[in-house]
């Protein structure tokens, strides 16, 4: 699930280098107890779909028995629930990580959009089955990914903001300019795949300059 280790694209050196290094690296990926189960998942629901899927399925590729399967979900959508949760979590905890670092407004706003781009680069397949799968959430837990979308975009926002507030940044509404920010990272989960001929680190360089365009960052 990507290299977990490497220091991320465009941390540079100095605090913000510092605590983007400093992600421990089980907060940039699934549970331990749940990754093979989650992996398999993610593979198969790619593969089939869904609705073609079954626990036994699941089961077979994380190499366990339907029962064995039960002792950790109680369902199929369960187990889709807890990916889609997972994944969020994970990926507000890199916007986060990256917009309270020490440094100026500008830096943390590359540092986000770089992250979060090859976060969603190297961690595609994942992503593709929370959006595309997202209706086939319970009301309940389809709220509850919302919810953490909602918090993802909020992290954004604000920095966007305050970026405006201090006057490093000329936008009329800060809202619409973190959709667009977003959704430029996340769409990178669908098109890229590994044999791309640029890097998720080259990209992410790419994507963090056009992010500080698009906000009209004051120089530096």
């Amino acid at each position: 699930m990507g290299n977990d280790d490497a220091t991320p694209p465009n941390a540079g050196s100095g605090p913000l280098a510092t605590a983007m290094a400093g992600l421990e690296r089980d907060q940039r990926r699934f549970p331990e107890g749940r990754r093979r189960i989650f992996l398999a998942a993610i593979d198969a629901f790619a593969e089939r779909g869904f609705h073609a899927t079954t626990t036994r399925d699941i089961a077979a590729r994380a190499g366990l028995s339907p029962a064995g399967l039960y002792v950790h979900f109680g369902s199929k959508e369960e187990v889709l629930h807890r990916i889609s949760v997972s994944a969020m979590r994970l990926t507000e905890q890199v916007a986060i990580t990256a917009v309270t670092a020490p440094g100026t407004v500008s830096a943390r706003l590359a540092a986000a959009i770089s992250e979060l781009t090859a976060w969603h680069a190297e961690h595609g397949a994942s992503v593709r089955v929370v959006l595309h799968h997202l209706t086939d959430l319970t009301p309940e837990h389809r709220a509850e990914v919302l919810e953490l979308q909602r918090s993802i975009h909020k992290v954004v926002r604000d920095l966007v903001a305050e970026g405006i507030t201090c006057g490093d940044f000329t936008v009329a509404d800060p809202g619409a300019t973190a959709i667009a920010l977003l959704s430029l990272c996340v769409d990178t989960a669908r098109w890229y795949h590994p044999d791309y001929r640029r890097s998720p680190d080259e990209i992410a360089a790419d994507y963090a300059a056009t992010a500080l365009r698009m906000v009209a960052a004051r120089a530096e």
